[in-house]
Formats: structure tokens, C-alpha cells, sequence
């Protein structure tokens, strides 16, 4: 998140609309050139809305899928990996860089204290390397499997759902006393987060009937296993505990619904 490295004062503006929080939102999370950019507050405001930006991200994924796979007929696993590298490019690298050092800290023994000191290092080491491995092996052959089915609505969905792994994980740990991440996690609240699931469920049903639920549920778990990770190594969840969750958010959104398909 190198632009947050900017004098708070020239990145964060007073702007205080809802639309101003919701562009301010996309800036800082995806790399679309709109230059608005709000008080991190207001745009933390807006926590619950997240999962439906990358609800449109995830649409300009599936439509690029669809023209790999149909029109240029590329092989769904090399498709798969496009996918994949789209969706973490588009972000930013944000959500990347905090699973790598999620798993980098995660190899640490010793205190919280330690692990969150190795978390906040610029240095990447052996442990986000191999967590970003896993990770990224298991999204790939995910996709590559959604693909063979046809599923394209799912890529849609597991964007989505990454979203809902960061609000579950928002919503269920306890912040720092510094970073941006405290922002969002002390502005999710409950009826917020019901809402911003609710939606999801309807849409994701919309768009892959009962898969799509089972692809929410998914990356409610994902965004829970990591906000107990958190809990269990660092007793608080920074931003880079929120991107970890989004990228393992949306890699169990994507595996839960291969098994649905598959299975039921």
C-alpha cells in the first residue's frame, strides 16, 4: 500500500459523500485511475460495501474468461492462471502483500509483539513465499476446475466472496492501535456485515443458484480461519491480516463451490 506512505494530508481529502467514499474506496483498493481520494474514515465507513466492488471486478474477470476459454479457446488452466494474476493485478498487489506477510510472521516463533514486528518488515522471507504458493496453486486449479464446468458466474462470486472472507474477518477481530486496517475493522459492524452477506447470498444465488451460496460460505470461512490465525499469533488483525483474508476468502469460495458442483 505505497500510497499510504503519502502525507496524510495530500492522500486523504475531506470528502465526505457517499459517493466521494465509495470512488475514494475503489482508488485505494484497485489500480482503476479515478484519482478520488477520501479520509481513510469515511472510506471505512463504507466496509460493507466492499464485496460489491469486487462484485464489478469480478464481472470484468468473468468476461475476460469467457473470451479466453470461447473465442481464442486457450486451455482453462492457462486461463486459469490469467484469471488469477488479473484479479491480484487489479487489486494492486494490496491483499497479496499482506498474505505474504501473513505467512511470513506465521513462521515466527516468540511473542505477539515478535511476529507482528516480523509482519510489519519490508523483507519477505521462505514463510509468504510458500503460504503465497499454496495459495496461489490451489486458486489456479480452482478456476481451471470452475472453467471446465462452465461456471463463469462463479469467478464473479469467489471475487465477491474474497471481499466477504475480509468483512468476516473485520468483523470477528480486534484492531490494533495503529494502521489503516483498525479503520475498517472498527467501522464493520454487525447489522452492516448481515446486510453486506445477505446481499451477497441473493446475487451469488442470481447468478450460480445454490453454488453461489455455498461460494459466500466459503469465503466467510476463509475470512474466520484467518481472523483465528490472527487472534491465535498476533491477539490483533492488521491490514495485512485483512489481505490475507481476502486472498484465502476467496480461494475457499472457489473450492467450496467445485465440491457443491461436483458433489451435490
Amino acid at each position: 500500500m505505497s500510497n499510504l506512505n503519502k502525507d496524510k494530508d495530500d492522500y486523504f481529502e475531506e470528502k465526505s459523500s457517499i459517493l466521494n467514499s465509495i470512488g475514494g474506496l475503489i482508488t485505494f483498493s484497485t489500480i482503476m485511475p479515478l484519482n478520488i481520494y477520501t479520509r481513510i474514515e469515511d472510506m471505512a465507513k463504507l466496509t460493507w460495501f466492499w464485496p460489491f466492488i469486487s462484485f464489478l471486478v469480478g464481472i470484468i474477470g468473468a468476461i475476460i474468461s469467457y473470451f479466453l476459454v470461447n473465442v481464442l479457446l486457450i486451455p482453462p488452466i492457462i486461463c486459469a492462471a490469467i484469471i488469477y494474476g488479473f484479479f491480484l493485478m487489479f487489486n494492486g498487489y494490496h491483499h497479496l502483500d499482506g498474505l505474504l506477510d501473513f505467512g511470513d510472521a506465521l513462521m515466527v516463533h516468540g511473542t505477539p509483539e515478535k511476529k507482528l514486528a516480523v509482519m510489519r518488515d519490508s523483507m519477505v522471507g521462505t514463510g509468504g513465499i510458500a503460504l503465497f504458493f499454496i495459495v496461489g496453486i490451489i486458486t489456479i486449479t480452482s478456476f481451471n476446475s470452475i472453467l471446465a464446468f462452465g461456471l463463469f458466474g462463479a469467478i464473479i462470486v469467489s471475487e465477491m466472496a474474497g471481499k466477504i472472507g475480509l468483512i468476516s474477518c473485520c468483523i470477528s477481530s480486534k484492531p490494533g492501535q495503529d494502521g489503516t486496517g483498525r479503520f475498517f475493522i472498527e467501522f464493520m459492524t454487525i447489522p452492516k456485515y448481515l446486510l453486506s452477506v445477505l446481499i451477497a447470498i441473493i446475487i451469488s444465488y442470481s447468478l450460480v443458484s445454490y453454488v453461489g451460496i455455498f461460494g459466500v460460505i466459503g469465503g466467510i470461512f476463509g475470512g474466520a480461519l484467518i481472523s483465528y490465525l490472527g487472534k491465535k499469533h498476533f491477539k490483533i488483525a492488521t491490514g495485512d491480516v485483512l489481505g490475507a483474508s481476502n486472498e484465502v476468502g476467496r480461494l475457499f469460495s472457489l473450492l467450496v463451490m467445485v465440491i457443491a458442483f461436483t458433489w451435490i
